[in-house]
């Protein structure tokens, strides 16, 4: 029960992480498209929706959003915000390399420690709620 309980919290954080990426990402690359908006009017904003890139970007965000809440559901916070704090790791990689952004040696000092801090906590069970990790109700 527990492993399963494991698999299941390593495979929703996996979700968690790759939408985030791949959401930014494509919603940066969509606004790249678009172009420079910087107005108090609504509607160059809702036009922005009609690009492709921005419309995935949206729906793996709202994924992100979902997948986070439920594993926010039965994970300690402290887990899960180191844990797909891993997902600033692989966007500033898809920053690098898809969409040619600088990425300063600070950064990549601050990307390595984040990747360090996830390594650390991901070694820790997910839940402190009980013993169980909150596998009794399931």
């Amino acid at each position: 029960m527990i492993s399963r309980f494991i698999t299941k919290t390593a495979a929703i954080s996996a979700v968690v992480v790759v939408s985030n990426a791949v959401g930014n990402y494509a919603l940066s690359k969509g606004m790249q498209e678009v172009g420079h908006l910087v107005t108090w009017q609504p509607g160059p904003y809702l036009q922005a929706f009609a690009d492709p890139w921005v419309m995935a970007g949206v729906i793996l965000l709202i994924a992100w959003l979902i997948f986070r809440l439920a594993l926010l559901s039965w994970a300690d916070l402290s887990y899960v915000i180191t844990v797909t704090s891993t997902s600033y790791v692989i966007s500033a990689l898809l920053g690098k390399f898809f969409l040619a952004e600088e990425v300063s040696p600070l950064r990549w000092v601050g990307i390595a420690l984040i990747t360090v801090g996830a390594v650390f906590v991901g070694e820790t069970f997910p839940s402190t709620t009980d013993e169980t990790g909150g596998l009794a109700e399931e």
